[in-house]
């Protein structure tokens, strides 16, 4: 392995004392890989079968913790028949010896009313013309019990930890955009009432680990910095929500981002990028977590030498290359995929469906190679 690589693979101890191997993270990567039921189809286990082998995290992507959250095929953590799968991504992440921290997440407005089960269409407040009905102060309360027992859930699997899932337009960002949420109870009107369903989140999280004696249970908390619209989120609310996270038992905070060094749009110094804003207001009191179309092994390293990420989540690159580590480790980093190659497919191992399913809906896929 080449020296300026080494950084890379620097083990980092997060405020719980657990030891992550080295700053690589598996992105939570959606692949449209799960069984009606959420569980993990022969397809998705040649997919990940030692893919991400080297790194020292896998964040498991999109995990339902309700039935009227589901927005697409996703793995489940509602019910007590969820958990061998859950138990089987566990398997997976720590056969290639990985920390595996499943993402949980509820997708609000963008549910899909055919897979949920009966359930309504619900948000943070009314959308008729989205056929969307506001959610009543108990199926919030309900909501954040459910992100606890699907904590419950992962910490019986045998998992490593969870992700709350505050990005992409999803339920808890819904709660905390002026765009979707317009009450005026304890869930809504003030910035800092909008705040009041994640953070509800996280402390029902907590007493579910506490419950269970597991301060070396990971939990982090991903967000998105920005919207557009003239009153989507800005850079103003979020450095405030990352205020409030920082006073939370959190072991990191990840951004989500399609380009690493995207500058502000609105309610900030546009000349700076999301990535260093946030940084600076974090100003090393938990760990951040950096990505944003990073398929090249020296884009990655560029990423990190910045210094405004701790830890880097790499995402397509994986995609493309299920034995990423092994070619950087072993100096073969001109054999590296950054773009996809409909010649290539049988070794990428994605089936018709879950490249159909990827392609469609995941913004961060991979360029296509043009023949």
């Amino acid at each position: 392995m080449q020296a300026k690589y080494k950084k890379l693979f620097e083990p980092y101890t997060l405020n719980n004392d657990v030891v992550l191997k080295n700053r690589l993270v598996v992105a939570p990567l959606t692949i449209y890989d799960s069984g009606p039921d959420g569980e993990l189809t022969p397809a998705a286990h040649n997919f990940w079968r030692n893919r991400f082998r080297g790194f020292g995290t896998w964040i498991v992507p999109f995990t339902n913790v309700h039935p009227s959250g589901i927005g697409f095929e996703s793995p489940n953590a509602f019910h007590e028949e969820n958990l061998p799968t859950l138990k089987a991504y566990a398997t997976i992440s720590h056969e290639q010896g990985a920390k595996a921290i499943i993402q949980l997440a509820h997708a609000g407005i963008h549910a899909d009313p055919a897979m949920t089960k009966g359930y309504d269409l619900m948000g943070p407040s009314n959308l008729p013309y989205m056929g969307v009905r506001a959610m009543t102060d108990s199926e919030v309360r309900e909501m954040v019990n459910a992100f606890a027992y699907a904590t419950e859930l992962a910490i019986r699997a045998g998992l490593d930890g969870v992700e709350i899932h505050g990005a992409n337009g999803w339920l808890i960002q819904q709660f905390v955009s002026e765009t979707y949420n317009q009450r005026t109870d304890h869930w809504g009107g003030s910035v800092e009432k909008r705040f009041n369903f994640p953070l509800a989140i996280i402390d029902a999280i907590e007493v579910v680990r506490h419950k269970y004696h597991r301060p070396d249970f990971i939990v982090g908390y991903r967000f998105s910095p920005e919207e557009p619209g003239e009153v989507g989120l800005t850079m103003t609310e979020t450095l405030a929500l990352v205020d409030r996270l920082l006073d939370k038992p959190l072991q990191y905070i990840h951004i989500s981002l399609w380009n690493f060094y995207k500058k502000i749009r609105r309610g900030g110094d546009v000349k700076k990028t999301r990535m260093e804003a946030v940084h600076d207001r974090i100003n090393g009191r938990l760990p951040f977590i950096g990505v944003g179309d990073l398929f090249a092994e020296e884009q990655g390293l560029k990423a990190f030498n910045t210094g405004w990420a701790d830890l880097l989540a790499v995402g397509g690159s994986v995609e493309l290359n299920p034995n990423l580590i092994e070619l950087i480790k072993t100096g073969q980093e001109d054999q590296i995929q950054s773009e996809f190659d409909w010649n290539e497919m049988d070794s990428y191992r994605f089936t018709p469906a879950m490249l159909y399913g990827t392609l469609a809906g995941n913004a961060m896929f991979p360029k296509v190679k043009q023949n």
